[in-house]
């Protein structure tokens, strides 16, 4: 039997490898077959303009301020020298202070050194500050934590400081301002900030209805699991749960978290992550695919309607709610995105998509579809992963095991696609953290 399995498996290997190419290649818009990207358009910064437009220490940009960090502190093995030759460091303390900074920080540093050399050739990065040991900066600025550069190019011609900010919004800074004419600031996310690691997950403690009966926790989720979902018209289905698209069982995140007046539900989910929304004056059950739409979390408002499940003449549907309140909530145990076979999933009672990071639902679902169709086929040809034990007898169905933890590597595949095809402005901030990370 297992000799028969492998030519299919291989042909299901050729299969999914080519829908994979043939996605990433043809879905516009982008580039297709026999077609050319054309170049972006790049709009230099204006003096003493900074994006993303909110303030520096928020959730929407480097986040908050942490601590600073000294040379004889715990947190000195956070930084990281940078002896990239492409970089000019101007070093005026003689003491390799300013190569001195977070990962993150020195990946995009380094992704806007090659930026710069490709814009202008002969002219390099330079950097006038870094990591802060002397306390020359603002209080709470996040130069003492290794998060910050100040940035010029090589020629100092301010005349292209305008663009040079652009390059580093281009390069992942998560928060470029023009903030001299004599310098460009920019600034990342701690690595172990929970704003930086705040991709489209719902908490540990969440749960989803079982169509055995029931319900479960969403950590305890395993491939097999039959979950409550819904179809593009609004009615209630149970769909197969394949797979945490994101999965951490230890994490703190921040969430988001929207309480809906009648019925009364708690729904905590992050930032990025896709939330159901109904069109306004809709009350309806469910309202069907006509006029909903899909906002990431952090865009919902109290006064818009959201999806959960109800009783209503005696037959359980999805109905709007309006929401109450929307607010924020740290320390929430465990970070969890799990994915169905339908694309959504009722989470605490209240309709969620299983995506996130794009506000596109749809386009989301289908650029799964390689990965749907890959695990049916595997399902298809081997064993079931609940089959009973190793002789065949009767003895008990063994559990599927937990997914393992991280961002699934086809996520990480659809983002770097995603990347390469979309706008920065289509990727959610917090998103593009943690999935790039």
């Amino acid at each position: 039997m297992g000799e028969m399995l492998l030519p299919a498996r291989c042909l299901l290997v050729v299969l999914v490898s080519s829908l994979l190419v043939c996605s990433g290649l043809a879905c516009g818009p982008g580039r297709g077959f026999g077609k050319r990207r054309h170049p972006k358009k790049l709009t230099p910064l204006a003096y003493k303009q900074f994006i993303p437009n909110v303030a520096e220490k928020t959730l929407g940009a480097s986040g908050r301020y942490e601590g600073k960090i000294s040379r004889n502190s715990e947190r000195f093995k956070e930084l990281t020298p940078n002896y990239n030759p492409d970089i000019i460091f101007k070093d005026e303390e003689n003491t390799g202070a300013d190569r001195l900074m977070t990962q993150r920080c020195k990946d995009k540093l380094n992704a806007l050194a090659i930026s710069v050399m490709n814009q202008w050739p002969g002219v390099k990065l330079r950097v006038t500050e870094g990591w802060d040991e002397d306390g020359h900066h603002s209080e709470e600025s996040l130069h003492y934590e290794g998060r910050a550069v100040d940035i010029t190019t090589s020629d100092r011609d301010r005349s292209k400081y305008g663009m040079l900010a652009r390059l580093a919004v281009e390069a992942g800074f998560d928060w470029v301002y023009y903030e001299s004419k004599a310098h460009i600031h920019c600034s990342v996310k701690a690595e172990n900030s929970v704003a930086a690691k705040s991709g489209g997950c719902f908490p540990g403690s969440a749960t989803v209805h079982l169509e055995q009966g029931g319900t479960k926790l969403v950590k305890d989720l395993r491939p097999g699991d039959r979950v409550l979902a819904a179809d593009d018209q609004g009615r209630l289905l149970y769909s197969d749960f394949l797979t945490f698209l994101d999965r951490e069982d230890g994490a703190k995140k921040v969430f988001y978290v929207i309480e809906t007046r009648e019925p009364r539900e708690r729904l905590l989910l992050t930032a990025a992550h896709l939330l159901f929304v109904a069109p306004p004056h809709n009350d309806s059950a469910a309202g069907g695919a006509r006029g909903r739409r899909v906002l990431f979390a952090s865009r919902v408002r109290p006064g818009q309607s959201v999806y959960v499940v109800a009783e209503r003449d005696g037959d359980r549907r999805l109905l709007p709610a309006a929401v109450h309140s929307v607010t924020l909530r740290e320390e929430a145990a465990g970070a969890y995105a799990p994915l169905t076979a339908q694309g959504t999933i009722l989470i605490n009672r209240v309709l969620a998509s299983c995506y996130a990071v794009i506000e596109e639902h749809g386009w989301a679902h289908r650029a799964f579809a390689p990965f749907r169709l890959a695990h049916a086929l595997l399902a298809a040809l081997g064993p079931a992963r609940t089959d009973r034990g190793a002789g065949g007898g009767g003895g008990d169905p063994q559990p599927a095991p937990a997914p393992a933890e991280g961002v699934h590597w086809y996520s990480r595949l659809l983002y770097r696609i995603g990347t390469w095809l979309l706008d920065s402005e289509a990727l959610h901030p917090l998103g593009m953290a943690v999935a790039s990370s």
